[in-house]
């Protein structure tokens, strides 16, 4: 799979590494320019070396952290010519070591020394705190010692010594400027002049350098425009807070931060982000501090409404035929995303939820990363129950909770009415999100259906057998019919308002429903599925979708839903006749295969496009969530192998 930058006119301000990165946007089919704009000088007589070689030697250091791999080899260079390379490397397996990503590892790696712990990607300094407490290393009067970068990170070693650690840095190199800066010049006159379409930043230093030179010359807020109006890509979270602290917007980050990964996957999503910030700078928008949710597409809402419906989701829904296959993915702005772990771990997912702004960018986020052709709000099948008095937490590792299960009348009877303003923070989601989102990306509503947002209140949580569930059923079947009655009509006026607010399709997950009989299913489930869908008052495609639910997609298709959601254990075509033509679909690739390598990942994408052929109706989904740690170049691979590959179909 190639990715192309079309042509772009790509910036990049790498220094150690400039000739490759100038190799690797060539070869994505980009115009470069590579402006060198650091370098690092060692620290000769660094005041530090002889305080650091006699702890080291005496044993007296509990813990090094090794910054960087040019760090890592510059103190080892330095000890080694004064005390010998023996000495040190014996001393060095006799400390505790804890490298801060693969480059000081692989530094170690040539003085064959193995760190004891290594920092997992992203590699910032809180991901080092971070894995301090998951390995339960107790630093409290510990001796710590930190192979500092070009500049001192006082905010790190604040942290440690908040932990009770004695910590004493180690000043090997510092950054400075290259000895040629006149690339670094003529770039900024080039993107003052708004010549240049991609900004690459692969460190901190480089934004600092850059603002720095700009302003000697008189250039830094011909610069700052300039910016406005090009992409701006930083390899990483520490350099994308630095360059928010200066003033920019960074429009793309890696999933992982490897300078390959930059490259090739703002090769892939240079020209659609491109022409976003454009439109966006074109209407009025100011570029250079903005986030996704202040986006503006179009000021006509019917041109919008027009674009949206005849997008190629939409006309999949309709049975119509499409350029290519569309693709979304459940739970596709979840935890296999860094950036949503990174929200995640400052914001409870109730907070997350019930924040309007926030829930939109999650939205957003996913669709500019991953660039599939349907968003779908950021919310939860459950939030419905605390309207109805029901109170719903979610514990780490647990999933949600139901404080009092509802598996009596009395319970029942001290339900609150359903009032549709209670939820007023998803319609306000919904509306932040379709005036940001792209015209031709539909917007999805969601909510759970009756069946499986019951099962949650009367279970009180997950469940295996759902005994108590199937025992209100069978033993008090007047008792599960109000139940069933009450979340009905409260589901209706929630995906209406929806609705309203913006939402152009709905998907209904009966994620538990694969849990009953078919005559079960007709009994107590069918006749509200069709109430509900029944009770949705516009014009608009419905999707119904449940796993385990092969012997009932039969039912499933007379609900009135237009699409029909397929889990991995069904073979699409079988699953599709047992829904019948008339309906389309939407699946089906098992989750689990996007473990693999992107090869095979592609490979099981065809089987399923070339089993449903040209037949129109198709929309490709996994068959069910994202799973947690799923490697995103898999996702990336998935989205653009169905869009590649179902167009050559065509």
């Amino acid at each position: 799979m190639e990715y192309s930058f079309n042509g772009l006119n790509v910036t990049s301000f790498e220094s150690r590494r400039s000739q490759e990165i100038e190799k690797l946007i060539r070869y994505h089919k980009g115009n470069p320019r590579v402006a060198p704009s650091m370098r690092e000088l060692p620290e000769a007589e660094s005041p530090d070396i002889s305080s650091f070689s006699k702890q080291l030697f005496d044993g007296n250091i509990d813990l090094l952290i090794l910054m960087t791999g040019v760090g890592t080899r510059f103190l080892s260079n330095l000890v080694i010519d004064e005390f010998g390379r023996g000495r040190y490397l014996e001393a060095l397996r006799n400390t505790n070591i804890l490298a801060r990503g693969p480059k000081p590892v692989a530094a170690l790696r040539e003085l064959n020394i193995k760190a004891d712990i290594t920092v997992p990607e992203p590699n910032t300094w809180r991901d080092i705190l971070k894995t301090i407490e998951d390995e339960n290393l107790d630093i409290e009067g510990k001796n710590v010692f930190v192979q500092e970068y070009g500049v001192s990170n006082k905010k790190f070693t604040d942290s440690l010594k908040s932990l009770g650690a004695n910590v004493k840095t180690i000043t090997i190199y510092k950054w400075a400027l290259p000895e040629d800066i006149n690339p670094l010049r003529d770039a900024i006159k080039s993107i003052s002049k708004g010549k240049e379409d991609c900004l690459l930043f692969t460190s901190s230093q480089q934004v600092v350098n850059l603002l720095k030179i700009a302003a000697e010359d008189g250039l830094e807020s011909s610069l700052r425009n300039g910016a406005k109006n090009a992409l701006i890509a930083s390899i990483g979270p520490t350099t994308t807070e630095t360059l928010n602290d200066k003033g920019f917007s960074v429009d793309y980050e890696p999933n992982s931060p490897k300078m390959g990964n930059l490259v090739r996957e703002m090769a892939r999503s240079a020209s659609s982000l491109l022409n976003k910030k454009r439109t966006a700078l074109n209407n009025g928008v100011s570029t250079d501090n903005w986030k996704r949710v202040d986006m503006i597409w179009t000021k006509s809402v019917a041109d919008r409404k027009e674009v949206t419906y005849n997008s190629e989701f939409m006309k999949a829904c309709r049975l119509e035929k499409t350029d290519y296959t569309p693709i979304w993915i459940m739970r596709q702005a979840g935890r296999f995303l860094r950036e949503y772990r990174e929200l995640r771990s400052k914001v409870s997912f109730l907070d997350l939820c019930k924040n309007p702004s926030l829930s939109a960018e999650v939205t957003l986020m996913a669709v500019d990363r991953l660039g599939v052709d349907a968003a779908i709000i950021f919310s939860d099948i459950l939030l419905i129950l605390e309207s109805l008095g029901i109170g719903l937490e979610f514990s780490k590792g647990d999933g949600p909770q139901i404080k009092k299960p509802v598996r009596n009348s009395s319970d029942i009877d001290s339900l609150k009415e359903f009032e549709t303003e209670s939820l007023e923070f998803v319609y306000d989601a919904l509306k932040i999100t379709r005036k940001a989102l792209d015209p031709k990306i539909p917007l999805l509503g969601f909510a759970g259906a009756p069946f499986t947002v019951a099962s949650y209140a009367i279970e009180g949580g997950g469940s295996k057998n759902y005994i108590n569930t199937k025992k209100m059923m069978y033993k008090d079947p007047e008792l599960w019919k109000t139940v069933m009655e009450i979340l009905t009509d409260s589901t209706s006026k929630y995906l209406n308002a929806q609705i309203k607010a913006g939402a152009d399709a709905i998907q209904i997950f009966d994620s538990w429903a694969g849990c009953l009989s078919p005559d079960d299913y007709s009994k107590y489930v069918l006749p509200y599925m069709k109430k509900l869908v029944n009770n949705i008052e516009h014009d608009l495609p419905i999707i119904i979708f449940g796993t385990g639910t092969n012997s009932l997609l039969e039912l499933f298709s007379t609900t009135g839903a237009n699409v029909v959601g397929l889990d991995w254990r069904v073979d699409i075509v079988d699953g599709w006749e047992k829904v019948g033509f008339d309906k389309a679909i939407q699946g089906n690739l098992d989750p689990a295969t996007l473990f693999s390598t992107p090869k095979y990942v592609a490979d099981e994408a065809k089987k399923i496009i070339d089993k449903v052929g040209n037949r129109p109706g198709h929309i490709f989904n996994l068959g069910h969530g994202v799973l947690p740690n799923t490697p995103v170049d898999n996702v990336l691979r998935l989205v653009d192998e169905v869009h590649e590959y179902s167009n050559k179909v065509r």
